[in-house]
C-alpha cells in the first residue's frame, strides 16, 4: 500500500508513543510504548479533534459502529495489528486501553484489527508470528468463531456477528428485524401453501361430486346420479379444479 502522508504535527503523542520507521523505501513502521500500564489502564483518548468522521472505510480508518468510521489524524494510526495484542481500541468509550496483561515500557503497541473492523478495505497477511496467528486478516466478517474465540471484540462487531449467525438485523434499540431475503422466502412459501390449500379444497369437492352426484336444491336429494352416471367428465373436473385458481 502507499505510505500514509501525515497531515498532523509529529510526534502527536510523545509522552506515550514512539514511532519507528523501519524502512525508508516502504515506510513500514511500528510503535513502542513509553509508559507502563496495569491491565486495562488508559493509554490514550480518541478525541474530536484530532479525530474526524470518515465517509467510508480505508486502510487508515477505525470502525466505530456498524456503519461509522473515523480518521485518527495522529500517530496512533501507526499502531499495528497483532493476534496477541498489547492494546484494546474500545470504541464505546473512545479510548485505547492496555490489554489483560498490562503494558510495559518498550513493548510494541498493537491491537487486534478485527476487534473494530467488520470488513477491511485492504486485507493483508499477518506476520505477528504469535502462537495463535490468524493468518490473513480482512475483518471479523471473514473469520470463523474459532478464530475469534477469546478475543476482545467491540459491541458493533458482536452485533454484526449475531446478525450473520441468526439472519436478523439488530438495531440500536435491540429490536430484531428479519432480513429482506428472509421476508421474500417466507412470503413465497405462504403463497405456495395458499395455492395448495385451494387445490386440495377443489379436489375434495370434485371427489364428492363424483361419488355422490350434485345437490338438487329445488327438489332435494341428488341429481346426476353420482357414480351411477360414471361420475363427472374430464371437462367438469377441469372446470372444478381450475375455475378460479390464479
Amino acid at each position: 500500500m502507499a505510505p500514509l502522508t501525515p497531515t498532523w504535527a509529529q510526534p502527536s503523542h510523545p509522552d506515550v508513543q514512539e514511532v519507528l520507521v523501519s524502512s525508508k523505501t516502504d515506510f513500514t513502521t511500528k510503535s513502542l510504548s513509553k509508559i507502563d500500564l496495569p491491565p486495562y489502564g488508559l493509554f490514550a483518548k480518541l478525541d474530536f479533534p484530532p479525530c474526524t468522521s470518515a465517509e467510508h472505510a480505508t486502510y487508515a480508518t477505525v470502525q466505530t459502529g456498524k456503519n461509522s468510521h473515523l480518521n485518527l489524524n495522529s500517530d496512533l494510526v501507526y499502531i499495528n495489528h497483532s493476534c496477541d495484542p498489547s492494546l484494546i481500541f474500545d470504541m464505546s468509550s473512545m479510548s485505547i486501553i492496555a490489554g489483560s496483561n498490562g503494558l510495559k515500557k518498550g513493548q510494541e503497541l498493537t491491537f487486534f484489527y478485527p476487534s473494530t473492523e467488520w470488513s477491511m478495505a485492504q486485507g493483508f497477511d499477518c506476520f505477528c508470528n504469535t502462537a495463535n496467528c490468524r493468518g490473513f486478516i480482512s475483518g471479523a466478517s471473514a473469520m470463523t468463531s474459532a478464530q475469534l474465540e477469546g478475543m476482545w471484540l467491540n459491541a458493533h462487531i458482536r452485533d454484526l456477528l449475531e446478525e450473520k449467525k441468526t439472519g436478523t438485523d439488530v438495531d440500536v434499540t435491540g429490536n430484531e428485524h428479519a432480513k429482506q431475503e428472509v421476508d421474500d422466502t417466507e412470503q413465497a412459501l405462504r403463497d405456495s401453501l395458499s395455492c395448495a390449500q385451494t387445490m386440495v379444497e377443489k379436489a375434495r369437492k370434485a371427489l364428492d361430486t363424483y361419488v355422490h352426484g350434485t345437490v338438487d336444491k329445488e327438489n332435494g336429494g341428488l341429481k346426476n346420479g353420482g357414480k351411477g352416471r360414471n361420475g363427472i367428465g374430464s371437462r367438469e373436473m377441469s372446470g372444478e379444479m381450475g375455475g378460479d385458481t390464479s
